[in-house]
């Protein structure tokens, strides 16, 4: 089964975008030789877009942050310079250069993120199997209980 994601980041100057990991970001690492950093990820999640006609989307790496102001303020007392951040109703959203990278990609969400959760929320219509839990179809498969009928009342 799949044990993780590993993702990967080009650059024109690897070793000042491992520097940036590991000294401004703070991510652990462990060196697999040779100068090669490899870095444990917060928690992440994956998002699936459509892709319109138009598009020329690609896989896209993104930082999840809780105060995009705050952690923009910080990258630039530091000499990174930010995009101004844009309200994309989902979340607020920047940019910034990577050193020797190129644009890495920003956003505080506000939508429930799937991040750090363990169980799975309640099924969909759209998963395979209509999306009926086996408590579901059991209880969908027994016949409706009629409520008891009222006796008649008497008449006097």
């Amino acid at each position: 089964m799949i044990t993780g994601v590993h993702a990967l980041i080009y650059a024109h100057d690897a070793e000042k975008v491992r520097a940036f990991f590991r000294d401004v970001l703070d991510w652990p690492f462990v060196d697999a030789g040779h100068g090669w950093l490899i870095f444990a990820l917060p928690p992440a999640e994956v998002g699936v877009h459509p892709i319109l006609p138009s598009d020329t989307q690609s896989h896209q790496l993104y930082l999840m942050v809780d105060d995009v102001k705050s952690v923009v303020s910080k990258l630039e007392k530091l000499g990174f310079q930010c995009a101004p951040i844009r309200d994309q109703g989902f979340g607020l959203v920047t940019s910034f250069e990577l050193p020797g990278g190129g644009p890495m990609g920003m956003y505080q969400p506000r939508h429930p993120i799937a991040a750090g959760k363990k169980k799975r929320k309640a099924t969909s219509p759209a998963r395979k199997g209509g999306g009926a839990t086996k408590k579901a179809a059991k209880k969908a498969a027994k016949p409706a209980r009629k409520a008891p009928k009222k006796p008649a009342r008497k008449k006097r």
